[in-house]
């Protein structure tokens, strides 16, 4: 598929050099960034502990690609990102106002809360959780910027292959998926944990 000729490549000078210094300028990068997420394209990128992959949650293929690159039972479920609660609703059942100011008071932050979601979720994005999604807005600049740029909440799940360590950084990412992935620069944040993992209804911690 073409999306799979996509050269990976470090993406600093287009992305970010540094953690939340500089913003995205280039109108040419967003576009064949969008265009090869729009693909079904997988990117690695910078989160608050460690890099992870991600793509479009709407694209069925990506997800697939995913689970298959990660070795990852399909059962699991995955995380979707986004810059903020507005970009992760059309994934979810309509919110009750004092739930959505609970969350917009939460996030950013490395929590990860299992939301009721609609029934066009791809089963794999739920995993065995049937009608709830594991969602964030991370606490992490880059990783929102890279959402909002992309016009699309993202698929976040760790850069690494079931039972090993996650990547933590662009040259590990490139060695571990070479041209597998589109990978981007920048820095993770100083997490040494993965985010949280709460269901927001029981409140009961799955992580």
């Amino acid at each position: 598929m073409q999306c799979q000729k996509q050269p990976a490549r470090l993406f600093n000078h287009q992305i970010m050099n540094k953690f939340g210094r500089k913003r995205i300028q280039s109108p040419r990068a967003l576009w064949r960034l969008r265009a090869y997420l729009k693909r079904g394209g997988i990117i690695a990128y910078p989160t608050e502990s460690c890099y992870g992959l991600g793509g479009l949650p709407t694209h069925a293929g990506a997800i697939r690609r995913i689970i298959r690159l990660k070795k990852r039972p399909q059962n699991k479920g995955l995380i979707v990102i986004g810059n903020e609660l507005q970009q992760l609703q059309p994934l979810l059942c309509r919110l009750p106002d004092d739930t959505q100011q609970q969350l917009q008071n939460i996030w950013p932050a490395p929590k990860t809360f299992v939301l009721s979601c609609r029934t066009k979720v791809h089963p794999m994005l739920r995993g065995a959780r049937r009608r709830q999604l594991a969602t964030r807005v991370p606490d992490h600049l880059l990783a929102r910027q890279i959402c909002r740029e992309a016009k699309s909440a993202l698929i976040s799940t760790s850069c690494n292959r079931a039972k090993q360590k996650p990547c933590r950084n662009s040259k590990e990412a490139r060695k571990r998926f070479g041209r597998q992935v589109w990978i981007l620069g920048g820095q993770v944040g100083k997490r040494k944990n993965p985010s949280k993992i709460i269901d927001w209804s029981t409140k009961t911690q799955l992580r």
